[in-house]
Order: structure tokens, then C-alpha cells, then sequence
């Protein structure tokens, strides 16, 4: 009796697009708590004081995971990661899925927002840090709550415009 092989079962392309929203929600919870922190303690005297500063540790911890999720990609990003095992095995089936360009774009985004005012906090610029986090955290509620990605809504606006070109997917 000889064993038939079996032929890999082929996974739909694409992502659950639960799994931004998973990662948005604990994203936002830590930009608020960014916000929060930064509010209540003043701007740091020296450099060396700022970098030390609760909120600024907290929101490099930020920029840091932006960055994986911008230049790893969505898919690799350690949120991803734990909706994949953790969560996502729980639910059912997505009904759809979504390219991981726009959200991975997203990522890039926010990014951005949160370097810039880390950074601009590091030179001493006051508010620079909450404003920043405040930017990051709307982005990242209204795609919780929402499903409403503002990264990805620019995205697709910067392919439309022929900007940037559109991520091909696999055959």
C-alpha cells in the first residue's frame, strides 16, 4: 500500500484584517498611556533628562515596533504575531482578507508621526512628544474601533495619485 502524497494545502493570500485591528487596539492603549505621562511630568532639563522620562521611554518602545511592522512588514510584526497564535485560532474564519501593503504602509505612517515627535521632544521642543502621541493614538482608535485605517486610506490615495506603486501579489 503506498501512500498518495498529499498536495499542500495553499493559503489564501492576503491577512485577517482583524489582526491590525488587535494590534491598534493595544497600540492606542499605550499611546494614551504615552499621553497621559507626558502631560503630567515636565519637559525634561537636559537630554540625557528627557530620554529618561517615563513617556519617552514608553513611546521609543513605540517607534521601535512601528519600525519592525514598517520594515519586517505587517505580517511579522510581534501584535500579528501573537493574534495569529493566540487569538485568531479562536475565531472563526475571516470572511475576507486584505493586502498587507496598505496596513504595512500604515505602520511606516506611524512611524513617522511618533520618530518625529520623540525626536523633537529629545531636542527639548515642549509638547512635541504629546502632540505626536495624540496624532498616533487617533489613528490607531479609529482603526480599533472603526476598522477605519487612516495609513491605509493614504495609501490608497498615494497609488491612486501614481505616487507610490501598488505592492504586487503573489501568483
Amino acid at each position: 500500500m503506498t501512500a498518495t502524497p498529499q498536495a499542500p494545502v495553499e493559503q489564501p493570500f492576503g491577512i485577517d484584517p482583524r489582526g491590525p485591528r488587535f494590534g491598534a487596539s493595544i497600540t492606542a492603549v499605550l499611546l494614551l498611556v504615552v499621553v497621559l505621562l507626558g502631560l503630567i511630568e515636565p519637559l525634561g532639563a537636559d537630554l540625557a533628562a528627557r530620554a529618561l522620562q517615563p513617556a519617552a521611554l514608553l513611546l521609543t518602545v513605540l517607534v521601535g515596533l512601528f519600525a519592525w511592522g514598517a520594515f519586517a512588514g505587517i505580517q511579522k510584526h510581534p501584535y500579528g504575531l501573537v493574534f495569529r497564535r493566540v487569538i485568531a485560532p479562536r475565531l472563526a474564519p475571516p470572511t475576507e482578507r486584505e493586502h498587507p501593503a496598505p496596513p504595512t504602509f500604515a505602520q511606516l505612517v506611524g512611524l513617522l508621526v511618533t520618530a518625529t515627535g520623540l525626536v523633537l521632544h529629545l531636542l527639548g521642543v515642549p509638547g512635541a512628544l504629546v502632540v505626536a502621541a495624540s496624532a498616533a493614538f487617533l489613528a490607531a482608535f479609529l482603526n480599533a474601533v472603526f476598522a477605519y485605517c487612516l495609513g491605509c486610506q493614504l495609501y490608497v490615495l498615494l497609488v491612486r495619485l501614481g505616487i507610490i506603486r501598488r505592492s504586487a501579489s503573489p501568483a
